[in-house]
């Protein structure tokens, strides 16, 4: 067995607020080999973004990593320096794709000196005439005219600039890429087009991906593992397949029973009753537990651990004993 690319293990981040610690993420796990492609879905206020943050070590001013290691290659990159962080890992390791392509941008920039800056911030030694030839190329790679580079952000359209925004995660030739709801206020077409263009970019760059999205079917469409967060905790992990044909947490069920299929019987869509517990007072025992059909005693007062149920397929629930 190859060792993963990126191993995270008992991630956990809390954000300090005037009442007390928000527990944004507890003991988060998961790895990520060369190539292959993971999606990181849930409720908004989950945890999804603040996992990516952490990657990246670029939380909010109040947010900070309390436990845990993130491996890339081996290296943790909690225990690194800042300078280390930015000359090592950011852009040319680990790079994200911001949610929100519309405003991701300064608008008072070309889009190519943004794009140099962050170039030559993580190389020094690439000179500006280089970094403009490699973005010329970037531009070809995500289909957009090597000229318009030139141009401000609000000269692109929106599917434009999102092409844009990855063109600058590929600027230094990192080997994880984060996509953080790529589709984002696009409409439906342009959303597919960016898509599609990841993927191909995935399998021609050998990249490995974390596919940040609330749409199943994008994950489904464009990832070969999935993972379920709810309420700051990772619920269940494993292969797309499996995890869409045979979820086996409650809370996995309930999301997939509430997308609907358009070659599925036409049925009522079954929504979670209730809401998101709040992370500065989470319940005791499972999180779901409040909102599960199918709680026992013990959910409400131990929390499940993340076990291995079969090959791949991991799961945080009491009722996997049963």
């Amino acid at each position: 067995m190859s060792m993963p690319l990126l191993d995270v293990q008992d991630l956990t981040v809390h954000y300090s607020i005037k009442r007390g610690n928000v527990r944004a993420a507890e003991d988060v796990n998961f790895s990520l080999k060369k190539g292959e492609a993971m999606g990181l879905a849930g409720e908004s206020g989950c945890g999804k973004t603040t996992v990516a943050l952490s990657l990246l070590r670029i939380l909010p001013i109040n947010g900070r990593i309390v436990k845990g290691k993130i491996l890339f290659k081996n290296t943790d990159i909690i225990k690194l320096s800042d300078g280390e962080i930015r000359n090592k890992i950011r852009w040319k390791a680990i790079s994200l794709i911001f949610q929100g392509a519309m405003n991701a941008m300064n608008p008072m920039y070309r889009i190519e000196e943004q794009i140099i800056e962050a170039i030559r911030c993580h190389e020094t030694k690439v000179t500006k005439k280089k970094a403009k030839e490699r973005i010329a190329k970037l531009f070809e790679m995500v289909g957009l005219e090597p000229a318009r580079a030139r141009n401000y952000p609000h000269e692109f359209s929106g599917g434009m600039r999102q092409r844009a925004m990855i063109a600058m995660a590929l600027a230094c030739n990192p080997s994880v890429l984060i996509a953080d709801e790529p589709g984002t206020a696009l409409d439906v077409i342009v959303q597919a087009q960016v898509l599609k263009l990841m993927t191909e970019l995935r399998k021609r760059l050998d990249l490995a991906m974390i596919m940040i999205s609330h749409d199943l079917s994008i994950i489904s469409e464009t990832c070969d593992k999935l993972a379920i967060m709810y309420a700051g905790k990772l619920v269940e992990l494993g292969d797309v397949m499996t995890m869409f044909k045979k979820p086996i947490h409650p809370y996995t069920q309930g999301l997939i029973a509430a997308f609907p299929g358009i070659y599925a019987p036409k049925q009522e869509m079954k929504a979670l009753p209730g809401s998101p517990p709040d992370l500065l007072n989470p319940p005791s025992g499972c999180r779901f537990s409040p909102r599960c059909p199918h709680a026992m005693s013990i959910c409400k007062k131990k929390t499940p651990q993340l076990k291995e149920v079969s090959k791949g397929h991991f799961v945080s629930c009491y009722l996997v004993k049963e």
